[in-house]
């Protein structure tokens, strides 16, 4: 069953604004998000900073419910309720879609981490009575997820997508499909992490794989420049409506655009390292391109996975310059990474939220802190200043890539596009 999928509503809390347009604008205005950590325990890490949410998410919901959340559950309903309100549905009595045709796609790498780790100290100095009942339903992966559902009186499904960074991409496509094969009519979609903490900081810092920009935390992430050491940890929460077209016609609703595509495929390469010839990640963007039935001159723009790390900026770069070809010189390509830092299994949802609005908007937001770009460099990045995009009917592809060799590639349109169907 062929069915128009749109995007009708937006939501978010991150390290740039407390909600999608503040966020959305602190990106295109070039804001960093990255700061030192002021807590004990990261001045004895080898990187004391990260991004972390600009409002606590706890302070944004009832006390009660905050205390049986952890917190990559109190993230993503802070932003999945904000996305509905967006898209202009009710809660309860005043929700008017048919729960048996709505669902949840709510993602997440790690999940609850602070309630594992939280309990097991718990545990250990306190004893077995001290063990929250709540600790299983809190830390599980699934839990921002059932959360979302439960708000919403989802009843069409509610998934999980675990694919280390790809994580909130895939759920995206996870929902397009629900959709397409008329499994659920409305889906909320996205993903979330909220693991600023020693045990990931330290895992990372192991690994050679986070930077160590400590006199300069806000220049740390600086996706295809030269001096680039590694991402930085960041910490948020995006969440879409996607609904039918009828359905967001019938109802009046606002479109942002549509999700035209998705591609998803995996390296088989190694568990941390991308394949460096960037076929995997190729292939994901091709796949997406067919599925939209678009062709490579239709991109206009590409939000890069781009974490800033020595080798995988350069794999990304030469992908994109394989599947776009020669029309990879008019596609405006940025990092937004360089501004939220990584946020792991939220990084698909931001990075999708910014390409629906830089498509609304028609301006890629900059990559910023690149003070010498690669030389050579295949592709065409929006180096520390927002780029307009161009007129009429824009299309622009989301990468995202994770641990494991997954690849997610989702691909969207503008309004007008929409509006031409």
């Amino acid at each position: 069953m062929s069915r128009t999928v749109v995007v009708t509503g937006i939501g978010a809390t991150s390290p740039l604004g407390p909600d999608a347009p503040g966020t959305w604008r602190a990106m295109r205005d070039g804001t960093p998000g990255v700061h030192t950590l002021t807590a004990e325990w990261a001045a004895e890490l080898p990187t004391t900073f990260a991004a972390t949410v600009t409002q606590e998410p706890g302070e944004q919901l009832p006390r009660v419910e905050a205390r049986r959340m952890d917190r990559a559950s109190q993230l993503a309903v802070v932003a999945s309720l904000e996305a509905w309100r967006d898209a202009g549905f009710g809660l309860g009595e005043d929700n008017p879609v048919d729960r048996e045709r709505l669902g949840v796609a709510i993602a997440t790498g790690i999940g609850g981490l602070h309630s594992l780790l939280d309990n097991w100290d718990t545990l250990k100095e306190r004893g077995v009575r001290r063990v929250s009942p709540f600790a299983i339903p809190m830390l599980m992966a699934n839990a921002p997820a059932a959360n979302v559902g439960l708000r919403l009186g989802a009843r069409a499904g509610v998934h999980t997508a675990v694919s280390a960074c790809a994580s909130s991409s895939e759920a995206i496509a996870q929902a397009l499909d629900m959709i397409r094969l008329g499994r659920a009519d409305v889906v909320v979609a996205g993903g979330t992490e909220g693991v600023v903490h020693p045990l990931p900081l330290a895992a990372f810092g192991q690994m050679q794989a986070l930077s160590r920009r400590n006199d300069d935390p806000e220049r740390a992430s600086r996706p295809w420049d030269v001096d680039r050491d590694g991402f930085v940890l960041g910490e948020g929460a995006a969440s879409l409506v996607l609904e039918t077209l009828e359905s967001a016609r019938a109802r009046g609703a606002r479109i942002y655009g549509t999700v035209a595509g998705a591609g998803i495929s995996n390296d088989a390469h190694d568990m941390v390292q991308p394949d460096p010839s960037g076929a995997g990640q190729a292939s994901a963007m091709r796949k997406a391109l067919v599925d939209a039935d678009l062709a490579t001159g239709d991109i206009r723009h590409v939000n890069a996975h781009a974490t800033s790390t020595p080798q995988g900026d350069l794999a990304e770069a030469k992908s994109i310059r394989d599947v776009l070809g020669a029309a990879a010189d008019d596609a405006v390509v940025t990092g937004t990474k360089s501004m939220t830092g990584h946020l792991l299994g939220a990084a698909g949802a931001i990075e999708a939220l910014a390409t629906v609005y830089a498509l609304r908007d028609r301006v890629a937001p900059p990559t910023i802190n690149i003070d010498n770009i690669e030389p050579d460099l295949p592709i065409d990045v929006a180096a520390n200043s927002a780029r307009r995009l161009g007129d009429g009917d824009l299309a622009g592809i989301s990468n995202s890539f994770g641990f494991g060799g997954a690849n997610v590639s989702l691909i969207f349109t503008n309004a007008e596009a929409t509006a031409a169907e």
